[in-house]
């Protein structure tokens, strides 16, 4: 088949790959303007631009493809059977969407109607799903609301951060997109409503629908006063953004544990014998004339070299294994506790 792909971060990069292994012929890659990125603020194209060049395949660009007529007439004339789209960064027109054939079909990440919008491996996390999918579904003007044709969960463990998710995802999304091909090619063209009936397509209904709505700064901050849990969740959804202030400086959160019993089969063996000996949270304390019971939420409970940093919530406690002070490497267990030479009693959080 002849494919028109739409993507533009890593995540995408797989989908692309897999297609050109399957054999299909790229008539075209369109992907996100070059960006200025990184610490020295250099003009870097998007990762799905670096392979399509290492591919050499035709490259677009557009800012907005939206206002961009001519460069959506020169889309149209590259004859593509279809569009593939994989976390492309902008809202499709209806100019482009009717245009190949075979029609526009995106791979996304999660399982419809559950996190519709630019941020579902986020969201799930961020709210604590036990699974999450893929969904190769057919575009339409709306924001995710296109019937699926197929579609695959998978589950989510306790301790995977968005990164590792997002892994996850973009296999099952090329393994998907390259098996839904050829269906899409059987099905045959003609009046949208009838290729779609050929499909034997799901409509989206109501039920469980949700949107992920877009994050920002202030999201990045952990509230102490919240659960273990709550915060556990936050810190691998947001992966590696999550942030709390120490001594003054930024203190971003990497990889955390929550200390509940209930949760203890997901724990690593580091945490399961902070569970089983609970009396190390207040051991320390008890030096300095607090108790753990009263200690304020984002109070350090306990150092364990071998794991880390105990951390009171407003629940059970927090065990923080991997952090990166401001100005410094990212550190764990003892590199850790010698990189922010804190001591039981310290305090986590603050302006």
């Amino acid at each position: 088949m002849k494919i028109l792909f739409w993507g533009t971060p890593a995540y995408a990069v797989p989908s692309l790959d897999a297609l050109v292994v399957a054999g299909h012929e790229l008539v075209g890659v369109v992907t996100q303007p070059d960006r200025r990125r990184g610490r020295g603020k250099d003009l870097l194209p998007s990762p799905v631009k670096a392979r399509a060049l290492e591919l050499g395949l035709p490259i677009f660009t557009p800012e907005r493809i939206r206002r961009e007529p001519e460069l959506q007439a020169r889309l149209g004339a590259l004859g593509a059977d279809v569009s593939v789209v994989v976390a492309f960064g902008q809202i499709l027109p209806p100019e482009v969407l009717a245009q190949p054939p075979l029609g526009c079909w995106n791979a996304h990440g999660s399982l419809l109607p559950r996190w519709r919008g630019a941020g579902p491996i986020q969201w799930c996390l961020l709210q604590g799903d036990s699974s999450t999918g893929v969904g190769i579904m057919a575009m339409e003007e709306g924001l995710d609301t296109g019937p699926v044709l197929l579609e695959r969960s998978i589950s989510i463990g306790l301790l995977e951060n968005a990164q590792q998710l997002g892994q996850r995802l973009a296999q099952l999304s090329a393994e998907l997109l390259v098996e839904a091909l050829p269906s899409i090619e059987t099905a045959g063209t003609g009046p949208e409503a009838e290729r779609l009936a050929r499909l034997g397509v799901r409509v989206q209904g109501e039920v469980g629908l949700s949107y992920a709505r877009m994050l920002t700064k202030d999201d990045l901050v952990v509230d102490w006063n919240q659960s273990a849990l709550e915060i556990h969740r936050r810190i691998m959804g947001l992966y590696p953004g999550a942030v709390t202030q120490w001594q003054g400086k930024r203190l971003k959160l990497l990889a955390t544990e929550p200390l509940v019993a209930r949760l203890a089969s997901q724990l690593s063996p580091e945490a399961r014998c902070l569970l089983a000996e609970p009396a190390v949270f207040s051991k320390g304390l008890l030096s300095k004339g607090l108790l753990s019971a009263t200690a304020a939420p984002g109070t350090v409970l306990a150092v364990a070299a071998d794991a880390g940093l105990v951390v009171g919530t407003a629940g059970c406690p927090l065990l923080v294994r991997e952090a990166q002070l401001e100005g410094k490497s990212p550190a764990q267990g003892q590199s850790l506790l010698q990189q922010l030479g804190c001591s039981a009693g310290d305090q986590l959080g603050g302006a």
